[in-house]
């Protein structure tokens, strides 16, 4: 019974953001339990309080983009326009051109490079977003960011990663680039 109710929230989420779900059909196919516990930790994507919502998003995207450069930054620029995201402000991260961000969104993205580079600036840009929008805030972007790399660390580790692909912004294709450990990388 519960396999059939995942297999249905599989099938709605794929039709709602066109999005390849064969990974997490597979995952319950081998396990319905770590399906369900998979379940369970993606729904800290769901816990955004503290932040505008534009905020919330472009901390999720680089965090995706450090993980991934193809479907699932599309995904997380498909919610992000779905929840009224400013094309600018996508375009803007997803090429890397931080300058070009509203001062809010742009604290949020350095922020998000550092901690995913490990980099020593993290403390320093964590008191700034803490002064900005509270510790709220901050665990907010906590979420965001380890939520945002649980699908595709989970889609590549079972077999279904697939090669970079170009992302689209309101209909129109951006070029993106990779982010990984080194900060921003090549166009994708």
């Amino acid at each position: 019974m519960i396999s059939w109710l995942i297999r249905r929230k599989i099938d709605g989420f794929q039709a709602a953001y066109d999005y390849d779900m064969s990974y997490v059909r597979e995952l319950l196919r081998v396990s319905p339990k770590a399906a369900r516990l998979y379940s369970r930790a993606t729904q800290l994507n769901t816990f955004h309080a503290g932040v505008p919502t534009d905020v919330y998003f472009v901390t999720s995207i680089a965090g995706v983009m450090h993980e991934d450069c193809g479907p699932c930054v599309q995904l997380g620029v498909k919610m992000a326009e779905q929840a009224g995201v400013a094309p600018a402000i996508l375009r803007a991260v997803l090429a890397g051109e931080i300058e070009r961000l509203p001062p809010d969104c742009a604290l949020a993205v350095r922020f998000a490079h550092a901690v995913l580079a490990r980099n020593a600036e993290a403390e320093t840009l964590r008191e700034a977003v803490e002064a900005r929008f509270g510790k709220l805030g901050v665990v907010s972007l906590a979420c965001a960011l380890t939520c945002s790399r649980i699908y595709p660390t989970m889609k590549y580790a079972l077999g279904f990663g697939q090669a970079c692909t170009r992302v689209t912004v309101a209909g129109t294709p951006v070029n993106a680039v990779r982010i990984s450990e080194a900060g921003v990388g090549a166009a994708a």
